[in-house]
């Protein structure tokens, strides 16, 4: 099935975590009174000891942040205190404790019943909360636009796209839903197809199986690896077409994947030779034209529907930027009329 033009909600208003803790945020100020038991010690060890509730780095950044003020005034996490002070403490919230907190983003809905949402999610965009991107992701925006999607673990996410990968994802509506495509996922029947611009000239179609693991020496990237803790990833691609972009030998790819590992088709694709044009994690970087994003689109998705057990199935068309580019190189985007 072709989807119509998507639904456009207007704007009306799975990760390594750095830190973990739970402590809700206060808006009224913390006034304590020190004593002559606390005279000699640094002052966030006197903090951290009183404030139990906190952790010292935490209050070490309000302090240094100018959230503590010892007699009304500023200090340092290292002062040494006389114990007679009165400290002033302004408790600040940490960013994740906003993690699943409702924000109007626009979604691009290019399928909504009672039991799923089919998206088509934009460059730019991280689809769940994680260190470094606490708002303004994937999750907000569905939270904002259906707030029973609260009660859903990860607000009915069930698989990601990396933040400048475009294209089609499904959101579960119903508890039952997510359990049946979390399931479909594992059993590798939901089709994902990608498209992706390559640096050279790949056989006509292959298949790559190789077992992923996070870097042994990056930890922000992702490596083929045969450590014990790597997990199997398969990738199936098949060459459309070919061109010179920068000078350089370029082929659009279509991709299929059975597995969804993170970084799938990027790491694969950089094993065997063929990096992704403008992947800024694992290709190399070629100035001759503006293009600072990964060159993937998720283009195809098809799934049996969690109630009626229907096979369907929907189609993106490749977004502006990366439909640009492959003008460049003389390359007309796939149509999916």
């Amino acid at each position: 099935m072709i989807p119509n033009e998507p639904t456009i909600l207007p704007e009306t208003e799975l990760e390594d975590v750095e830190e973990t803790e739970q402590a809700a945020a206060e808006d009224a100020a913390i006034k304590l009174q020190l004593s002559s038991q606390d005279c000699g010690e640094r002052l966030d060890k006197v903090l951290s000891r009183l404030l139990s509730q906190y952790s010292r780095s935490r209050i070490q950044q309000w302090i240094e942040a100018g959230f503590v003020l010892v007699d009304g005034q500023t200090a340092r996490a290292k002062s040494t205190v006389l114990g007679d002070e009165i400290v002033l403490i302004q408790p600040q919230s940490v960013p994740q404790e906003h993690a699943f907190k409702p924000e109007p983003i626009p979604l691009a809905i290019i399928h909504e019943d009672a039991d799923i949402l089919v998206l088509n999610k934009p460059v730019g965009l991280v689809v769940h909360p994680a260190a470094g991107n606490w708002s303004g992701t994937l999750l907000n925006g569905l939270l904002h636009h259906f707030p029973s999607l609260e009660t859903l673990p990860r607000a009915g996410i069930v698989h990601r796209l990396d933040k400048d990968t475009s294209g089609l994802m499904v959101v579960a509506k119903t508890l039952e839903a997510h359990t049946d495509l979390v399931r479909q996922l594992q059993a590798r029947t939901v089709r994902r197809e990608y498209l992706a611009l390559v640096w050279g000239m790949p056989q006509v179609t292959g298949k790559i199986d190789a077992a992923i693991s996070r870097h042994p020496r990056d930890r922000i990237k992702m490596a083929v690896s045969q450590s014990e803790s790597a997990k199997p990833a398969v990738t199936h691609f098949q060459k459309l077409a070919t061109a010179k972009l920068d000078g350089r030998q370029v082929s659009l790819l279509q991709c299929r994947l059975e597995t969804g590992r993170t970084h799938q088709i990027r790491v694969h694709m950089q094993s065997i030779g063929f990096p992704l044009v403008g992947d800024p994690l694992y290709g190399k970087p070629h100035l001759a034209f503006a293009f600072s994003r990964q060159a993937l689109h998720a283009c195809r998705l098809g799934l049996l529907h969690p109630r009626s057990g229907k096979e369907m199935e929907w189609t993106a068309a490749i977004p502006e930027d990366m439909s640009k580019l492959l003008g460049l190189a003389g390359i007309s985007a796939p149509s999916f009329e």
